[in-house]
């Protein structure tokens, strides 16, 4: 146990000293979001060999049940990992408390969302108003020249953006300051991004602007693992001091380099899911907050029966155990016992009815046009007139714009025209039929691999 607990120690000042012979030449101080997990860890370490100034942060957003039966959330598992990461690399770790605010901003939401019968996405509301709000702000308030995550993304500067086309062209660069890809960031200056606009409603992407620069959130390398659907409600005020060390490797690359380090949690598996949902059914979990209110279950292709005053009312065949479980396009947990697989098609709170099909090709399931509010752009793919200014009469009412569009994370990147309807509200046109597009998701839009903001499902 002593001969353990003395190379431990003998291996932390080794890194120690690594550190420091690295952080000579600093490149500016970084916080590292550090979660326990491999992407973070490896980030970390990605940021110290590129010479770096790196101390960490742990969130603890959930560790109580605050009233809820079930309480899944592994944070003290995942806060020992962190500090043993952060001790094998040498570098400081601060715990910070953000529950409060979690609850309130995270948790409820997730709740009352459901209640409403929408299908939320609490890991993009954390994003927005945990890890790019809360730790973004401590990071600045308390010195630090930038933010780093392991989250797969990548931020480029934009080189030129052709005045005058049907869509913005992007020209993305690997010199300059904020190429996360080959970690070739400048040094630690704010003076030069204070010029920036502090949100990104009153983003001017004028060419001519030179003295401005700009910059996209870019896809990920390794495609499949790319997250940039879950930080769409990032600001282009931050982009220049945000990091994603990652965001340019595959996740194999990331963990044979783990292992290969020989990192504390280089064999951990990656966690999935909700961090307050833990092991537990999703059903099981919102039942604790949300009350069974049963009711009837409809075949919208079954034949109506006669009805009062000679309206048609289409026959229940089976009972469901409140709307908020259930969400559009979902196949398992429909209990009608016959002629099955079923689908859920829609909700309908008022009569507290379920309407599903057996028919996994069915029309109704189909979803040609979405409308999004909540809208944040971190770039905007205009024809970039200078009399251009969302919300004005000169905006996407009559025209729109083409662009690509993802509605869930992982899923496949869908052409879309787009028009405004208010600010920040929007009107979306699939160019084909998509299937169970649910409200409350969140949809992401992209520029080719610029990832440009996103929405809410109405």
């Amino acid at each position: 146990m002593l001969k353990t607990a003395k190379k431990a120690k003998s291996m932390a000042k080794s890194n120690k000293s690594k550190a420091k012979t690295t952080k000579k030449a600093s490149k500016g101080r970084v916080l590292m979001a550090l979660s326990g997990g491999i992407d973070s860890a490896v980030s970390a370490y990605k940021l110290i060999q590129a010479g770096y100034e790196v101390e960490a942060a742990f969130m603890k957003n959930w560790s109580s049940t605050n009233g809820l039966k079930y309480d899944g959330c592994p944070w003290l598992t995942d806060r020992q990992d962190a500090l043993r990461v952060a001790a094998f690399l040498g570098i400081p770790m601060h715990t910070l408390n953000f529950e409060k605010e979690y609850e309130k901003t995270v948790m409820d939401y997730f709740f009352t969302e459901y209640k409403a019968g929408r299908t939320p996405n609490p890991d993009v509301m954390c994003n927005k108003e945990i890890k790019f709000k809360l730790l973004y702000k401590w990071a600045m308030k308390n010195g630090f020249d930038y933010m780093a995550t392991g989250h797969y993304a990548q931020v480029k500067p934009i080189k030129d953006v052709l005045a005058g086309a049907r869509r913005t062209s992007y020209t993305l660069t690997n010199s300059g300051a904020v190429d996360n890809s080959k970690m070739t960031k400048g040094s630690g200056n704010r003076s030069k991004t204070n010029r920036l606009s502090t949100s990104a409603s009153s983003l001017n992407l004028n060419p001519s602007n030179s003295s401005d620069q700009l910059y996209a959130l870019v896809r990920s390398a390794d495609d499949f693992k790319d997250q940039t659907y879950f930080i769409y409600n990032i600001l282009q005020s931050q982009l220049p001091h945000l990091l994603f060390p990652i965001g340019g490797l595959k996740k194999s690359a990331v963990k044979n380099l783990a292992r290969r380090l020989k990192l504390p949690n280089a064999d951990k598996k990656e966690s999935m899911g909700l961090c307050f949902v833990g092991q537990i059914r999703l059903k099981d979990f919102l039942e604790q907050k949300l009350k069974i209110k049963p009711g009837p279950i409809v075949d919208i292709n079954a034949p109506k029966s006669a009805g009062v005053a000679g309206k048609g009312r289409q026959q229940k065949i089976g009972e469901h155990q409140g709307l908020a479980f259930y969400t559009v396009g979902q196949r398992q947990g429909i209990r009608v016992g016959q002629n099955g697989p079923w689908f859920v098609v829609r909700k309908e709170l008022k009569t507290n009815t379920l309407f599903v099909t057996n028919n996994p090709n069915d029309k109704a399931l189909e979803t040609k046009q979405v409308e999004i509010h909540s809208v944040n752009w971190i770039s905007k793919p205009l024809a970039l007139s200078p009399e251009f200014k969302a919300g004005s009469k000169n905006s996407l009412k009559s025209k729109g714009f083409a662009a690509l569009g993802r509605y869930r994370h992982q899923g496949t990147l869908e052409k879309i025209t787009i028009f405004e309807l208010s600010k920040g509200h929007y009107k979306v046109e699939f160019a084909r039929p998509q299937k169970a597009v649910a409200s409350g998701q969140s949809l992401v839009l992209y520029d080719g691999k610029v990832c440009l903001g996103g929405g809410v499902i109405v």
